[in-house]
């Protein structure tokens, strides 16, 4: 397992120094000036000049590559252009926004999404079926940014239960930001959970099939049994797959959420910083966001061999 593990880790390392290469060339190819930009349209020459080497802007670019990626390893990202702040503190204010938010959203798609999946995998054939399967096709189809917008109809103006947007601080009242969070996570979540209903319950379809789980429910082991030791560990590989990839469309698809409901998490300010060409804050945003991506990948296949012995040993 050690010797599995180790080989996965050099993997997402190797991954996550060439989306920093990626990431760091792609923004070179953008349109735009910065220094034009802060200092406005009817700045001089000699101003954005001058601005420009006081940014950095004007050393080539492998040597500036050189200097920011050295510093991202030491945990420093530079200072943002249009905020004047070290960005490794405006990521960090943001997280605290984000990262709940996903974690609350994909919590809901799975304790929504599990026991529906398995539930139609066991009673296929019944009315239940066609049910939760056309469950999930609405559910899939319907824009997280018209549920959050409907949600906030029926929870905010119609019943004032929750706030129709805006945060709370976790220091100020950690009740406060939790209710910030709820609609926003449930209109995340419910989309991830028609995806994860259909792959939960095609993936215990596909196992309940086998000749091993036949064989074991005609030894006369009990359904329990059968359906949690023999069926699901084994549908587990591709459940917590797509679980995986969930999680990281979570975190990248609440830039919509996090507008519709005004909430200061990444997304807001990767918009803000596309707009004012923020390179160093848009560059660490789109390295932790392929960072948070490979590392759910390096979880999965942990997980991966964790549940089935032969992909380790592969």
């Amino acid at each position: 397992m050690l010797s599995y593990l180790v080989r996965r880790l050099a993997s997402a390392l190797s991954s996550i120094f060439l989306a920093a290469v990626l990431v760091f060339a792609a923004l070179l190819a953008i349109p735009g000036d910065p220094a034009e930009i802060i200092l406005g349209l009817n700045a001089s020459p000699e101003a954005a000049a001058a601005l420009r080497h006081q940014l950095g802007l004007d050393v080539p670019p492998v040597p500036r590559f050189i200097s920011w990626i050295g510093g991202v390893v030491k945990g420093d990202f530079g200072d943002s252009l249009n905020y004047r702040r070290p960005v490794s503190q405006l990521l960090v204010g943001r997280l605290q926004v984000s990262v709940p938010l996903a974690l609350a959203a994909m919590l809901i798609a799975c304790l929504i999404a599990l026991p529906l999946g398995i539930l139609a995998a066991l009673r296929q054939g019944s009315w239940l079926d066609p049910l939760i399967v056309s469950f999930a096709q609405i559910g899939a189809a319907i824009p997280s940014f018209w549920l959050g917008l409907m949600l906030i109809l029926l929870f905010s103006v119609e019943l004032g239960w929750l706030p129709a947007g805006g945060y709370t601080p976790w220091e100020r009242s950690p009740a406060g930001a939790l209710r910030s969070l709820i609609l926003p996570a449930i209109a995340l979540g419910l989309g991830q959970a028609a995806v994860i209903t259909r792959m939960t319950r095609a993936s215990m379809l596909e196992v309940l099939r086998l000749d091993y789980v036949r064989t074991a429910s005609a030894k006369g082991l009990p359904r329990r049994r059968v359906i949690l030791v023999h069926t699901l560990r084994n549908a587990l590989v591709t459940i917590v797959t797509i679980i995986g990839l969930s999680m990281a469309q979570l975190l990248v698809g609440a830039i919509v959420i996090e507008q519709v409901f005004s909430l200061p998490g990444l997304g807001r300010l990767a918009l803000t910083a596309i707009g004012a060409r923020d390179y160093p804050l848009l560059q660490a945003e789109v390295l932790l966001y392929a960072t948070a991506i490979v590392g759910l990948s390096f979880m999965v296949d942990v997980l991966y061999g964790l549940l089935d012995p032969r992909i380790r040993y592969s």
